[in-house]
């Protein structure tokens, strides 16, 4: 007996497991108030006892900051592990189904990925909010590096056992790869994947002070980051090839703007790495040269940007997907590049104008410059709560259109 569909998330898909991973990043950008705008000396990331010295000392100002990215933190955090739970309560039942069976014989399999791309960004997330909220953790956090690497290390062993299922199949049978219905970015996803189990592995090497598990972080972080880096060519380079040939895919078309978060990513532990050479093993980067790097990548990111929503709006996505009658789960992809903005500005404004004197730290260049990643901030926490009320709250009035 057929039951029928309440809202869009009961035809369950596993990009669903993007709606925890926007949760996640936007934890991270209410943490970015607290990383660029509270002294924290001592340790290379704000902890507890910082936010409560600042809080304690400074202005309405810094006081409003401090509450404003607690509050962020605690709500995006726990709304991103609640959504995970979901997901993976979920994805349980979906794997008994026959729609599960027909996702692993096709191009959509990669969406399999987003779990531990989900995944990686919980423990993020997780080590995120032991920063702001736990006291002391600061003096345990040595013996907190090598649980954190282990569990990103299973993390990268599920996504790579998965890549690893996909391309056999792919590369050893032929016909199982539709060229055709390439036309998009979505495969590009296992790279993203990837890419946050870099980040995640490199945070040893940014904060650790003992010199092995730098190196180990290191090596780890570099290997699962130069293959999402291989992976993003060869399936950005191919895909664009089918786009070109087949038009972008309508359902699919938020996924061109998926290199706008995969380069914060991989921008944060090429930083990570970088910090951890400095301390341990005498390798000095110039501020310009960082000035340099931040800025090549918020150049790509903006072409990418702009690319995406002129495919999107010249293909009505947002009249059809986000305030029409259709409902995809791929919509979710769409907070990603927002989050990324707003993260990478933050670290762009920071780490390459201020630490280059181009820019007046708290100077009105400096918060209209700011201004700009709050307002992509915003509106990612707009999207977000519009789509789980669309997705999660309410029956729909059309059928849910998985993205390929």
């Amino acid at each position: 007996m057929s039951h029928p569909i309440e809202r869009p998330a009961d035809t369950y898909s596993p990009l669903y497991f993007l709606a925890s991973l926007g949760a996640g990043g936007l934890a991270v950008t209410f943490f970015m108030y607290l990383f660029f705008w509270i002294p924290h000396p001592g340790q290379p990331v704000p902890v507890f006892e910082d936010s409560a010295r600042a809080f304690s000392a400074g202005h309405l100002g810094t006081q409003t900051a401090i509450v404003l990215a607690f509050l962020g933190i605690a709500v995006f955090g726990v709304l991103n592990i609640k959504s995970l739970i979901w997901n993976l309560i979920s994805y349980r039942t979906f794997r008994q189904t026959e729609a599960y069976r027909t996702l692993t014989h096709s191009n959509a399999e990669t969406q399999l990925l987003a779990m531990p791309l989900a995944l990686a960004m919980t423990v993020n997330v997780g080590f995120i909010l032991g920063l702001t909220f736990v006291p002391g953790l600061w003096t345990i956090v040595e013996y907190l590096f090598p649980l954190a690497m282990i569990a990103f290390l299973a993390i990268g062993y599920l996504a790579l056992r998965q890549l690893a299922g996909f391309l056999g199949r792919v590369l050893t049978q032929g016909g199982a790869f539709d060229v055709a219905a390439h036309n998009s970015f979505a495969q590009l996803l296992p790279a993203f994947a990837l890419s946050m189990i870099a980040v995640g592995l490199a945070a040893p090497a940014a904060m650790s002070v003992t010199p092995v598990v730098q190196g180990v972080s290191l090596v780890l972080s570099t290997f699962f980051g130069f293959a999402a880096i291989l992976y993003a060519i060869v399936a950005a380079i191919t895909g664009f090839n089918a786009m070109l040939h087949h038009g972008t895919a309508r359902e699919s078309a938020p996924t061109l703007m998926i290199v706008v978060p995969l380069l914060t990513v991989l921008g944060i532990m090429f930083l990570r790495q970088d910090h951890g050479l400095h301390v341990s093993f005498d390798a000095h980067t110039q501020a310009a040269d960082m000035l340099v790097f931040l800025t090549r990548i918020v150049a790509v990111q903006v072409l990418f940007l702009l690319l995406g929503l002129l495919v999107l709006r010249r293909q009505g996505y947002f009249a059809e997907f986000i305030f029409g009658r259709k409902t995809s789960p791929g919509a979710y992809a769409l907070v990603c590049p927002g989050v990324a903005m707003a993260v990478m500005l933050h670290f762009w404004i920071n780490k390459g104008l201020v630490a280059n004197g181009l820019l007046t730290k708290f100077s009105a260049g400096y918060w209209a410059l700011t201004a700009v990643a709050l307002a992509f901030q915003a509106a990612m926490i707009a999207l977000v709560l519009y789509l789980n009320r669309r997705h999660f709250g309410h029956p729909a009035e059309g059928t849910a259109v998985p993205a390929e």
